[in-house]
């Protein structure tokens, strides 16, 4: 089967650390291009793809019908315009979290997606990781019986200023950057969605969300999150049902910030643990986007499932009184 050929809109770090690689480790990808017109920045992406091609813009590279699919990892307030521009150019596309800035600006990207009859994604890449498949077997299997409380955390520290995470202007903010996960993982395993957002207490600086607790009600269960982007690190993700208990002790950056491992504890008192030491789950995310296009398989985290995060993630907003 011929390999999707890929490029990337911009030199980010992350592009350059972790989705740049995990293009190039892919099975079914074949990393070609690199839109940038830092030259500075292009030694890093070649030091493991040297056969890369350089563009000097965006455009150039979405000219070219020799790449099939483009990966952007923009700053937020420009996800929604060139992923427009990307699949009016006959590009598959996967664009990073948060894809939009509020839930209604899905709405364009489902029609145009609908239109080229090209692949659009967010780049949601825990959904594609084993453990949240298996903690979603489990759950919905009734492993921990009737689901009652979810509760979530994702905390890091940065106070810099000019990181764009820290800017307004560019839609930074703690939410948009890893509130998203813990939402989202919600979601995911459970397969049910939010109904309302009763409390919501958000500490802003330099006018982002530095700091958010969050109670919400899902249609069975409750459901507590705190994200903070000045906290030392912690993640976690517990699902209590009223048979058992379920946690991710690592649910966000798997074998990162430690090894990805799931416990469940039953009514038994039995305890069991499953580890995935050595899954890569940008890897796993593209392998399984080159397989849809490839397919026509489902793609495991379509554009409806992203508007629903962000839905929530809207409602939030609302319910701490930050405009969006």
């Amino acid at each position: 089967m011929t390999p999707i050929r890929w490029g990337i809109l911009g030199a980010a770090n992350f592009a350059q650390n972790h989705m740049g690689p995990a293009i190039h480790a892919a099975k079914g990808a074949d990393l070609v291009g690199l839109a940038t017109s830092n030259s500075d920045k292009v030694a890093g992406f070649q030091a493991f793809a040297p056969g890369l091609q350089v563009y000097d813009s965006y455009d150039a590279l979405l000219a070219d019908p020799d790449i099939d699919a483009v990966y952007i990892p923009l700053p937020n307030h420009l996800h929604v315009e060139w992923s427009l521009k990307a699949l009016a150019a006959g590009k598959h596309v996967l664009c990073e979290k948060p894809m939009t800035l509020a839930a209604s600006e899905f709405d364009q990207l489902i029609a145009a997606r609908d239109q080229s009859g090209k692949l659009a994604a967010e780049a949601f890449m825990i959904v594609h990781h084993p453990q949240f498949i298996r903690a979603r077997e489990l759950v919905q299997g009734g492993a921990i019986g009737d689901v009652v409380h979810v509760d979530a955390v994702f905390t890091y520290f940065n106070d810099d200023m000019t990181n764009i995470r820290n800017r307004a202007d560019v839609g930074g903010g703690g939410l948009r950057d890893i509130g998203c996960y813990t939402f989202g993982a919600a979601r995911f395993v459970t397969g049910q969605e939010p109904t309302a957002v009763p409390y919501a207490r958000l500490r802003i600086e330099n006018g982002v969300d530095v700091f958010a607790q969050v109670a919400a009600e899902f249609e069975n269960f409750t459901y507590a999150a705190t994200v903070s982007t000045r906290m030392f690190p912690r993640q976690g993700v517990t699902i209590h049902g009223d048979k058992g208990v379920l946690r991710l002790t690592c649910p966000f950056n798997a074998n990162v910030f430690d090894v990805a491992q799931l416990t469940l504890e039953n009514d038994g008192l039995t305890v069991v643990s499953e580890r995935w030491p050595a899954v890569n789950h940008y890897v796993q995310q593209v392998e399984n986007f080159c397989k849809s296009v490839q397919t026509g398989a489902d793609y495991p985290c379509p554009l409806e499932f992203s508007r629903g995060t962000q839905h929530m993630m809207d409602m939030v907003f609302a319910a701490g009184g930050h405009p969006t």
